[in-house]
């Protein structure tokens, strides 16, 4: 019996820190991810490695949903602090970057609307759903301050046929 209760306390001193401060888990809602991601997908979210360095272009991550920070929301980093982000007939261009933005994670022949123009302040990022027509995003709601963001998507646990760990776009 003493073993038992030696090998339960080992596992809640490990569990309890992890889960509060280096990952935890999130179930996909919606539609606004895919196709890469569907409502009912298990993921584990690292919140860890943006207190090491600063979210990259590309990156799937959690967030509190600024306009209601009891609610999350998950989606693409496409614009990083300081960049003038816009959109201008269904193609995203970003300052220091030529052409257009490409995203190999999404359709050949996706558009994104509006057309639009922003410059993003120091800790803000623009973030997009991968499913344009069905997002609830930086179009809409404006910047996302860096304060927000939970933690980046790292593995996905569901459904078992994809199970693995979640490649970030390429920079």
């Amino acid at each position: 019996m003493r073993e038992y209760i030696k090998t339960i306390l080992i596992a809640i001193a490990i569990v309890i820190p992890v889960r509060m401060f280096i990952a935890q888990p999130f179930i996909v809602e919606g539609a606004s991810m895919e196709q890469n991601f569907h409502g009912g997908d298990y993921l584990i979210i690292d919140e860890l490695s943006y207190q090491f360095r600063n979210p990259a272009r590309g990156d799937v991550i959690v967030f509190r949903y600024p306009l209601n920070p009891r609610n999350f929301f998950i989606k693409r980093i496409i614009g990083l602090p300081g960049e003038e982000v816009q959109i201008l007939d269904g193609s995203i261009f970003i300052t220091g970057i030529p052409g257009a933005l490409q995203e190999p994670y999404l359709p050949r022949d996706l558009s994104t609307w509006p057309n639009l123009k922003l410059r993003l302040g120091q800790d803000q990022y623009f973030v997009l759903g991968d499913n344009r027509g069905h997002s609830s995003d930086s179009r809409t709601w404006g910047v996302l301050p860096k304060d927000n963001i939970t933690g980046r998507a790292l593995v996905r646990l569901w459904p078992i046929t994809n199970i693995g760990f979640i490649a970030n776009a390429p920079q």
